[in-house]
């Protein structure tokens, strides 16, 4: 069947494959677009499959902050190589997605995989597709919507860390300025958790464990090797959890009494820190 120059650029404009790739599809399906555009869809499977193992070192991390201030969404799309991150179609993918997690109230990652964008292809479709015509492995890595009296965000310039912070009892007053500035400290300092309680028991376990090695190696009595652990895990719970730390613009106080010196009762509820 004689495949002409116009048919191949029609479904490369329908699928924004490349023109070799239209071409192979179309003289596969013998002319039939549908076909066609199925077969390029598979292409992006089996590449898909191909590449599932290989590491996302890049990407992009996007926030979106509601008008009223309550809501806030991040979306990490990663891909393997830096030049694939700054390609127009992987980053309008960015934006489409992120855009339908807005619009839509989608909460999770799983659903938001699952839901359908304007053309009635799934997000998972659409990423899927987009690997075949890239040859890179794509994947949403992290994504997440927040909720409070007021959520601030903040974007690093290299464009692979977004932050989140969710604020409670803001009394009606705009947070914004001391939500920067930690929102700042949280990219900076990387807490693993807002106060102690908040800290994964798997960590805390981990961090006693290293502690009494050290006492050990040191020297230390078997016996007291515990309470040299538990002493160390203070330490730990000052430099890792975000109310404890010091703030890194004045560390005569921590992140607990810069809430309170800014208004009596401002609490930080969460917080999102994301990073390719």
């Amino acid at each position: 069947m004689n495949i002409t120059a116009a048919d191949v650029n029609k479904l490369r404009q329908m699928t924004g494959a490349g023109m070799m790739d239209c071409k192979k599809a179309l003289t596969e399906a013998e002319g039939d677009f549908e076909k066609a555009v199925e077969i390029l869809r598979k292409a992006g499977q089996k590449v898909a499959a191909k590449r599932a193992d290989n590491e996302t070192k890049e990407g992009i991390v996007l926030t979106n902050v509601s008008e009223d201030g309550k809501t806030a969404t991040i979306l990490a799309l990663a891909c393997e190589t830096e030049p694939v991150s700054k390609v127009e179609a992987f980053r309008t993918l960015a934006d489409d997605i992120l855009a339908a997690g807005v619009a839509n109230n989608i909460k999770d990652k799983e659903t938001l995989l699952a839901f359908a964008l304007a053309d009635g292809r799934t997000v998972a479709e659409s990423i899927t597709e987009l690997v075949g015509k890239i040859g890179e492995k794509l994947v949403i890595t992290d994504y997440a919507q927040v909720e409070a009296d007021q959520v601030v965000s903040y974007n690093h310039s290299t464009g692979k860390l977004g932050v989140l912070v969710a604020f409670g009892n803001t009394q009606g007053n705009d947070v914004t300025e001391v939500g920067k500035d930690i929102a700042m400290q949280i990219a900076a300092m990387k807490p693993v958790g807002l106060d102690k309680d908040d800290v994964d028991p798997a960590i805390v376990q981990k961090e006693i464990e290293i502690g009494m090695d050290i006492a050990r190696q040191e020297g230390k009595p078997e016996a007291m090797l515990e309470k040299i652990a538990m002493g160390k895990l203070g330490k730990f719970y000052k430099e890792n959890t975000l109310l404890n730390q010091e703030f890194v613009k004045d560390n005569s106080i921590n992140i607990a009494q810069l809430l309170e010196n800014t208004q009596k009762g401002l609490k930080v509820t969460s917080f999102k820190r994301v990073q390719i």
